[in-house]
């Protein structure tokens, strides 16, 4: 659990959302749509 009274804790929660939203947009979204979706795919008309 975190530390501190509610007020605290709730600061707390928020700035660790942010920060794992962050890293998913800064790291894993781009490396897991390199993979998904590659860039060199051609298709045929």
């Amino acid at each position: 659990m975190l530390p501190g009274p509610i007020w605290l804790r709730i600061i707390l929660l928020l700035i660790l959302i942010a920060a794992a939203i962050y890293a998913l947009f800064t790291w894993v979204f781009p490396w897991v749509d390199g993979i998904v979706n590659p860039i060199d795919v051609t298709v045929d008309q």
